[in-house]
């Protein structure tokens, strides 16, 4: 598991390779993530907008923003968490990923809480240090 904590918020991520959507043969390689976000603050707060950069084994770089995560802007009360699954494909058997989240509290005061960065290694990879 890949933990970090900004701003009393902390992002949690588990992360899976998936067989089952995967094709090495076509140079398909698909990790399935697990992202729990906890409020670590006294008061509610909404996550706003999310970015990512995923990078993979060649260097190849893709950027992804957007409103909220999932088709959700959640409002998390304080002591509270919200989780959701999605999933990143690569053409290589390994890359990295990091990325934060636009976040407001309840007086309208806009903070990043960052994404821990994370390996995404397939069995097919050799082993890399990212």
């Amino acid at each position: 598991m890949y933990q970090k904590t900004t701003e009393d918020v902390t992002v949690s991520v588990d992360l899976t390779y998936s067989e089952d959507h995967s094709d090495p043969d076509e140079h398909t390689f698909v990790w399935l993530y697990r992202i729990a976000i906890e409020n670590g603050r006294s008061r509610p707060v909404k996550l706003c907008n999310r970015f990512w950069r995923i990078v993979d084994e060649t260097g190849y770089t893709e950027e992804v923003s957007g409103a909220g995560v999932v088709g959700q802007q959640p409002v998390i009360p304080s002591g509270e968490r919200f989780e959701y699954v999605s999933g990143a494909p690569l053409k290589t058997p390994s890359g990295i990923m990091q990325g934060y989240y636009s976040m407001m509290d309840i007086d309208g005061n806009l903070f990043t809480v960052d994404i821990p960065s994370f390996s995404l290694d397939s069995p097919y990879s050799a082993k890399i240090f990212h």
